[in-house]
């Protein structure tokens, strides 16, 4: 079997398996929809590769998704180059997306994570400080959600071994959230 081949078929595989979260994914599109037209904000962040997929979330919303609409306040906590060097010079790396969320973060905003292996320390940071602030939370978890599954108000967990499989599964989950959220945002 060619590698591609391979690639495809372990992608299904995983993709199989993503109806199971339907439920939960209903659940954060509730949440979202109700930041978002209740006049806050969504907070979005990544560990490694999983920063592309915060910033890509964030885009969706503040510039658009599908339909020409309003945009609507998504922040990436992953695109500040300078700040993130000097929380890890002043504190720790664990702390980058905590202090942003402490500084920018209030009741009514969602704190959406994404973080393949569970398992990233700065992420359980922002969600255990978007908890003391009050705010509900969303985490695009992998593998078996490390010890980061249960922190946020909704997880959703692709299980699987190979990071890029979990990653593409959190793409799909990703655009499906905002089809169900983007159909009932005001357009203007």
């Amino acid at each position: 079997m060619s590698p591609l081949q391979r690639a495809i078929d372990e992608s299904i595989a995983t993709l199989r398996g993503l109806p199971a979260l339907e439920e939960p994914l209903q659940r954060a599109a509730q949440l979202v929809l109700r930041s978002l037209t209740g006049g806050h904000k969504l907070l979005v962040c990544g560990n490694g590769g999983s920063a592309s997929d915060a910033t890509h979330l964030a885009t969706e919303f503040l510039c658009r998704y599908r339909d020409d609409r309003r945009p609507y306040p998504a922040l990436s906590l992953t695109a500040n180059g300078e700040y993130m060097t000097a929380v890890c010079n002043d504190y720790s790396a664990d702390e980058i997306f905590a202090r942003q969320i402490w500084g920018l973060g209030a009741k009514g905003d969602v704190l959406i994570a994404f973080t393949t292996s569970g398992k990233s320390r700065n992420i359980l940071r922002a969600l255990e400080e978007a908890k003391r602030k009050g705010m509900d939370s969303l985490c695009f978890l992998g593998r078996d959600g490390g010890y980061t599954r249960g922190v946020a108000t909704i997880d959703l967990l692709v299980s699987g071994t190979s990071t890029a499989r979990i990653q593409e599964g959190h793409k799909l989950l990703m655009h499906a959230l905002c089809d169900m959220v983007e159909e009932s945002l005001p357009k203007t």
